[in-house]
């Protein structure tokens, strides 16, 4: 890619003749912007984007700012040179014979029939467009002359207008929303370290009110559903002895309006059985896995206490960040020289529509020795676009399949490292014996270093076969939007039940994956056995892995929300000057509401970096909580390594004195 690739394609315009617009060291170096010849045949501004306008395209250094048409400026150029030197350098460069006949010009297109006043945009020249009193005008007119001898009314661009004017508008808003970003990111980083103080206090006091927040849920669950059985119960007793109420839902059919159901009584007991049900299984499960929501709630509490031991965990996906920011910069500069290695493509535009040979492709440098400029009078061979026929062109997109993969694997591998380190941290916090004075000093730095020096070629492999299976989702995507239109509905579902499966896959591996890196941070093993370890220990424990899951879940997405809806509040009453003390401070903005979702997609995207963290310990502590009870039984010679408040949920037998 970066042998055949040149980003200036994607940096520059490039005219009819496939030279870059604005280039250094070049004829067009002060020519930066792309005029269209004709912007009539230019259906839409996607079609001039993607340079396959069928006009001519010249490099200009500025845009035309008035109207003219080569009629005119040919008729006046003995008395009123200046006309001549303004419109002629929109003409092809080196072209200065004003005496050569119109119909001559326009069919050689040496010069543009007509300009009109522009605006450049994306580096090209676009009408000027505006509104009046609501009609469509450019620069104030309604009508212009095409140079050909008629008079033509402005919505004759409206096709072309209606998308460009979108794009202008969408730019005007941008440029607003960068001015309040301008004035306000010194407030949006206040409400940023707002939120990443607020998640250190919530992990923090997760230590004292996890079990509190658990159980307030749990039993307002159990009183919201209670409220809809009573409420059911109700209905079905109001509605009796109402006509028609006692009729089931078999008697009336299908009806478009559900508000009939609701007026039968059947309706309403059937809703009653379901909430009732729903109750029962909910006090079941909370009597018979009373103590396994003990355990996950003490794990909970013992996570936020190894990251008060440990606080430079919370700051370790900075690290994670970079990296993946690393591989993402590789990956997209990769793709775009892949994307721009093609080589010129030249292609015949013809004026005449019957012309056979319109649309072939050419070679400049011998197409004026060819038959095709005298079947096709006016006839010439332009640049069309970027691409090739020879054996690299025809796997370029191989190539970006395999530059995606090695993004995939790089990034699940910078993932797998983070994940690792902070297993081997935490494990040494549960390892232990006495804490905090047995903890090792500077355990990340330590357990990063060990992942680095001896765990690089298992975490490579588990992040390797992840991303085939992503890989294989990428696919999927593709081919599933390339038959998109297809009507095979054998083909859709298939590919439906694949992506399904896939899905389910990569949510399989990445539980595996996890649990892998946390045994390979802790006994040093290759990452089959330790994936294989990790998933018969889960297995041997599946009940409390469920029920811990749900219950890490629940609290770290309350959190998330506390801490962003929190920030979100203090943020909307602040830049909508609500706060009196403040009031004057606040800058002045176009939209409020721009630094308002920063402030607030911010907030849970750090609520989310320090909850990250946070999950690993939980699930850290939980893999050497399992193994510690299958290792030790509490003796002198086989002492527990759990804190105090975990062993007196399991009730096992005293924890063993400590060791000097």
């Amino acid at each position: 890619a970066w042998v055949h690739g040149d980003p200036r394609k994607v940096i520059y315009p490039t005219d009819s003749y496939g030279q870059f617009c604005g280039q250094k060291e070049t004829p067009n170096e002060n020519k930066t912007i792309l005029f269209y010849f004709n912007i009539l045949k230019c259906a839409s501004p996607v079609v001039l984007i993607n340079l396959q306008c069928p006009t001519t395209q010249l490099c200009v250094s500025k845009c035309p700012d008035r109207f003219a048409t080569y009629i005119d400026v040919q008729a006046s150029y003995r008395y009123r040179p200046d006309q001549w030197n303004y419109f002629r350098q929109f003409c092809k460069p080196g072209f200065n014979n004003p005496r050569k006949s119109v119909a001559q010009v326009l069919r050689d297109e040496d010069c543009p029939s007509m300009i009109i006043p522009s605006r450049p945009f994306l580096k090209r020249c676009f009408p000027d467009f505006s509104t009046k009193n609501g009609v469509l005008t450019v620069a104030n007119q309604t009508t212009f002359k095409d140079g050909r001898g008629k008079t033509r009314n402005v919505t004759d661009l409206r096709e072309a207008a209606n998308g460009i004017n979108n794009v202008l508008d969408a730019r005007s808003v941008g440029m607003k929303i960068f001015e309040d970003y301008a004035i306000s990111w010194y407030w949006i980083l206040i409400g940023l370290f707002i939120a990443m103080m607020l998640s250190l206090l919530f992990l923090v006091l997760l230590r004292f009110t996890a079990g509190v927040l658990f159980w307030i849920f749990i039993f307002g669950v159990i009183g919201i559903i209670g409220y809809g059985i009573w409420h059911c119960y109700w209905e079905y007793d109001h509605l009796k002895g109402i006509p028609g109420s006692d009729l089931t839902v078999y008697d009336i059919g299908f009806q478009t309006d559900f508000k009939v159901y609701l007026q039968l009584r059947q309706t309403w007991l059937a809703f009653m059985i379901i909430l009732c049900g729903v109750e029962v299984i909910i006090i079941l499960m909370l009597i018979f896995l009373r103590n396994r929501i003990r355990i996950a709630i003490a794990l909970l509490k013992e996570g936020s206490r190894a990251i008060g031991y440990i606080m430079s965990t919370l700051f370790y996906p900075i690290i994670t960040f970079i990296l993946i920011a690393i591989c993402i910069s590789y990956w997209a500069v990769t793709a775009v020289f892949l994307a721009t290695s093609g080589e010129p493509v030249y292609k015949v535009m013809a004026n005449l529509t019957l012309c056979k040979y319109a649309n072939l492709t050419c070679d400049p440098e011998t197409f004026n020795t060819t038959n095709v400029t005298k079947l096709c009078p006016g006839a010439q061979c332009t640049f069309a676009f970027y691409g090739g026929e020879s054996l690299y062109h025809k796997y370029i997109f191989i190539f970006q399949l395999a530059n995606a993969f090695v993004f995939l694997w790089l990034v699940n591998f910078a993932i797998a490292l983070g994940q690792c380190t902070l297993a081997g941290a935490f494990a040494s916090y549960y390892w232990a014996y006495r804490k905090p004075a047995d903890i090792p000093l500077w355990p990340l730095f330590s357990s990063f270093g060990r992942a680095i020096r001896y765990h690089t070629g298992s975490l490579a492999f588990g992040a390797l076969i992840l991303a085939v299976v992503q890989l294989i989702r990428v696919i999927l995507e593709y081919l599933d939007h390339k038959l998109k239109g297809t009507q095979n509905s054998f083909t859709r579902f298939l590919l439906c039940c694949l992506k399904c499966c896939f899905w389910c896959l990569e949510k399989f591996i990445k539980f595996i994956n996890r649990n892998a890196y946390i045994m390979i941070a802790i006994y040093g093993k290759n990452f089959c056995t330790s994936a294989r370890e990790a998933f018969f220990l889960l297995m041997r424990n599946v009940v409390r892995v469920a029920v811990l899951d749900k219950v890490t879940d629940f609290l770290l997405f309350l959190g998330k929300i506390l801490v962003a809806g929190g920030v979100g509040v203090l943020a909307f009453f602040f830049f909508t000057r609500r706060i009196p003390v403040f009031a004057q401070e606040v800058p002045t903005l176009n939209y409020y509401w721009v630094p308002l979702l920063t402030v607030i997609i911010g907030s849970y995207l750090v609520a989310h970096g320090f909850f990250s963290v946070y999950a690993m310990c939980v699930d850290t502590l939980f893999l050497c909580f399992c193994e510690d009870l299958e290792r030790n039984d509490g003796s002198t010679a086989k002492p527990y390594f759990m804190s105090a408040s975990l062993h007196r949920i399991l009730g096992k037998k005293k924890l063993s004195p400590k060791k000097a």
